[in-house]
């Protein structure tokens, strides 16, 4: 059935049921099924803000207050009609939810609903404090019942009208939701990134969304205040706010009629336990937790579900006759370049980005590709908007981007796609694409009247099979990717901006994905892509540039690449000359190799529908170092996270000391001897360089004394810094105390993921210096790194991944003259 014919049947009934209760009722029950109607008609305006923009407010008792005083004020001590004085009451509540909305642009969450809470109080002060006009506390007493049109209206009256406003909202709700206007609320509500990249204005969503919300808040405070016939501060306490938004929440967020079902449980509840006096307050609290336990998505969220199970609601899309050939559509007159000059930025004291100069030629696929840390997501970041460059400029064509807000980089021709899938979950695959075609634009947006066939022949062109009316939340990884670029397509780009749209995919998929890159490519739009999947780079790209440490090093063609020896540096590493001498004088060490520590059997894991290992095996023994190499994304961090039981869902086994580990928690296995240094340092920033140590001992009991001094004569700049909160700390600091945490817990075996990400080459040599000694101890390690020549200088053997598999086991020698390294780096 369609969902509006649905709202429709829904506000009749409301309507209906009203009728007859208020037919049949005395002044007293009229004003219980009136104070329903018009709290059912608050949570439809919180809905609008809560449901469709994703906010949350706790000050609705405000606007409701706004528009109970405006109304009363106005009708009863300025003698303006009753139905204009309520029309001025939700222009008074939407300015002030206008003004609400601009503090939302800065702040969201619990921030956001504290700021709110702040605007309740003022508003009840503000009331409170103007006594010449509100009353003071003492309120406005005998609010006269207003007339229409010669007929005195009854509370009975009152109350049928706001039923039947109500009853209108219902499905005017469901219309706007799916409406131009609601589509770009509900995009900006499942991922404001996504939907800025495309040309959403964020401050207007919210101002638009706020209003609304407001004012129909207000609306409802009008007619509550004749309702009661009374009204005064307290008469909007801040738990009014808590009420409106349990309304919503038992009812269902999002639902058109779910502010009707919440109205009626919260507030007919508190009437139906008045017999238990001081106890009821407890019971109801009571039974709304269990409601909320019991139905999370709300009672109507909780039918629709069970509904769902039963009929098959399929809504069709407004189809044409009429054809678009959408290649001609897609396709430009001329290829327009993207120009970055000197493109420069820094995070506190780091350089993420210095003098990139690169040209992105219209019509053609350029990669951009380089190790992890080297700045490319950054560079992304910084030609859509999401950063302001500290230095240099963009442009594309003629025009000149720098400076511009997201939103107008969005919709000035470049679109991009995601490293993780940002597509709006809550909403449908067509609206997916739809919200493409407005470019975030509410108004003053020409899309064509065929519009939604537009979209169908997107999904087409792009390879996407499934139905265009699925929620984007259930779809499996390769359809989200294949959506996102339709998306993108969809603002008819001059520039497609893609990071890493082949992470996660089958061969087959990734074979795929380059048919679709070329084809767009040949439309004129120029294709710019961060890619580790260096046989699709290979293959398609047209000219490669290399980022390494955030600087330009290479660009070239997919062959001058692949034999240009900065680059191989780049991927593999140097080996810092003090390292390499170090290593050489410490000799082969310890090499007890008694028994095997560690024992991988056919581990396979996934995250979701991707595979990103598949039948690993690998065996370290005591006292032996493994290095673990290959390319971003050939599932090195995801081994290490199965092995210190980090990620769940894995087939296959892990022993470690001989005892199968595969089922153990994270913090039972850290306890055994099995430590891991995490990719990114990850030490506790708000703590101390010695708390940060000591709470890796906590397994063990703690640090002695001597054991402390040990690490910090390991250690010596942490001894120095010892108080210093770590958060302060440079990347080196931070992986040396990374490192003293982990070997505070007097491990068997060590894993270290990425040790030297990010850090300096400098830093780097001291770190591996350090490993060494550790190696030369006898310590077992298992070292994953992109300084993949250091890590072999360092290590007893080798495995090298690809696309999650071991290609290659052995001796690091033999891994060096096997070519493999070569492959799987630089594709």
């Amino acid at each position: 059935m369609n969902p509006l014919r649905t709202e429709w049947i829904v506000a009749a009934l409301w309507l209906l049921a009203g009728s007859i209760a208020l037919a049949l009722t005395n002044d007293y029950h009229a004003l219980v099924l009136g104070t329903i109607a018009c709290t059912a008609m608050v949570g439809i305006g919180l809905n609008v803000l809560m449901g469709l923009a994703g906010q949350t407010s706790l000050g609705h008792a405000a606007f409701y207050s706004l528009g109970a005083y405006t109304a009363t004020i106005l009708s009863m001590r300025l003698g303006l009609p009753y139905i204009l004085a309520v029309v001025v009451a939700a222009l008074v509540a939407g300015l002030a939810g206008a003004l609400l909305s601009l503090p939302a642009l800065r702040v969201k969450g619990p921030y956001l609903a504290m700021i709110t809470i702040a605007f309740g109080y003022f508003v009840e002060q503000g009331i409170a404090d103007w006594k010449d006009i509100t009353g003071g506390w003492n309120g406005i007493m005998n609010i006269p019942s207003p007339s229409l049109w010669g007929l005195q209206l009854t509370a009975v009256h009152i109350a049928w009208i706001v039923f039947l406003l109500t009853a209108l909202l219902i499905p005017a709700y469901s219309a706007f939701s799916r409406s131009r206007w609601g589509i770009v609320m509900r995009a900006t509500r499942d991922s404001e990134v996504a939907a800025g990249s495309l040309g959403a204005n964020l401050m207007a969503v919210r101002v638009v969304a706020f209003s609304l919300s407001a004012a129909l808040t207000g609306v409802a405070g009008a007619f509550f205040a004749t309702l009661n016939g009374f009204i005064s501060p307290e008469s909007f306490p801040f738990f009014q706010s808590i009420t409106f938004l349990l309304v919503v929440m038992i009812g269902g967020v999002a639902r058109a009629s779910g502010p009707l079902v919440g109205a009626l449980i919260v507030i007919l509840l508190p009437e139906a336990l008045s017999a238990l006096a001081e106890y009821r307050l407890i019971f109801f609290g009571g039974l709304l937790l269990i409601v909320l336990l019991i139905a999370p998505n709300g009672m109507v969220g909780a039918a629709s579900l069970l509904a769902q199970k039963f009929i098959k609601d399929k809504v069709a899309l407004q189809r044409s006759s009429v054809a678009t050939d959408i290649s001609v559509w897609l396709s430009r007159k001329a290829p327009v370049s993207l120009s970055i000059r000197g493109m420069g930025i820094a995070f506190g004291g780091n350089k993420a980005l210095s003098g990139v100069t690169i040209d992105v030629q219209g019509g053609r696929i350029t990669s951009l590709i380089g190790p992890n840390g080297a700045g490319k997501t950054t560079l992304l970041n910084l030609v859509t908007g999401f950063y302001a460059p500290g230095e240099g400029e963009f442009q594309l064509g003629d025009k000149r981007l720098t400076g511009l807000a997201g939103y107008q980089i969005g919709r000035s021709q470049i679109t991009r796609t995601f490293q993780t899938s940002q597509l709006f979950d809550g909403m449908t695959v067509a609206e997916n694409v739809y919200f493409g075609l407005l470019q975030g634009r509410m108004l003053n947006t020409n899309i064509g009247e065929h519009a939604w066939q537009t979209c169908e022949q997107l999904l087409s062109f792009v390879g996407f099979a499934g139905s265009v009316n699925t929620q984007a939340g259930e779809l499996a990884h390769v359809d989200r990717r294949l959506v996102e670029i339709a998306r993108a397509l969809a603002a008819r780009p001059a520039m497609l901006l893609l990071d890493e749209p082949a992470a996660g995919l089958s061969g087959e998929e990734k074979k795929q994905l380059a048919e679709i890159l070329k084809k767009i490519s040949a439309m004129h739009i120029g294709v710019f892509i961060i890619e580790h999947d260096m046989a699709l780079v290979m293959s398609i790209s047209d000219q490669i540039h290399v980022l390494d440490g955030g600087k330009l090093i290479a660009t070239g063609s997919p062959m001058e690449i692949r034999g240009n020896a900065r680059v191989k540096a780049a991927y593999l590493g140097e080996g810092g000359a003090k390292f390499l001498t170090h290593v050489a004088q410490l000799g082969s060490g310890t090499r007890l190799q008694q028994h095997d520590v560690l024992v991988l059997t056919n581990i396979s894991a996934n995250y979701g529908a991707a595979d990103v290992l598949l039948g690993v095996n690998l065996t370290v023994r005591q006292g032996e170092t493994a290095a673990v190499l290959g390319a971003n994304g050939a599932g090195k961090s995801t081994l290490m996270r199965v092995i210190a039981g980090l990620h769940k869902g894995f087939k296959g086994s892990v022993a470690f000391a001989g005892r199968d580990i595969s089922n153990v928690p994270a913090h039972k296995i850290a306890a055994m001897g099995l430590v891991m240094v995490p990719e990114g340092r990850q030490v506790f920033t708000e703590l101390s360089v010695q708390d940060n140590i000591e709470i890796g001992a906590h397994s063990r009991g703690g640090l002695s004394r001597a054991q402390l001094d040990r690490l910090y004569e390991m250690f010596p700049k942490l001894r120095v810094i010892r108080a210093r909160r770590a958060g302060l700390l440079s990347g080196g600091e931070q992986q040396m105390l990374a490192l003293a945490r982990g070997l505070a817990a007097s491990p068997t075996m060590m894993l270290l993921d990425e040790p030297s990400l990010g850090l300096a080459p400098a830093i780097v040599e001291d770190l591996f210096i350090k490993l060494a000694d550790l190696r030369k101890s006898g310590m077992t390690l298992l070292l994953v790194d992109q300084m993949a020549d250091m890590a072999m200088a360092l290590s007893d053997r080798a495995s090298l991944l690809s696309a999650g598999e071991t290609i290659f086991s052995g001796t690091p020698q033999a891994l060096k003259e096997s070519g493999c390294l070569d492959q799987a780096y630089l594709g």
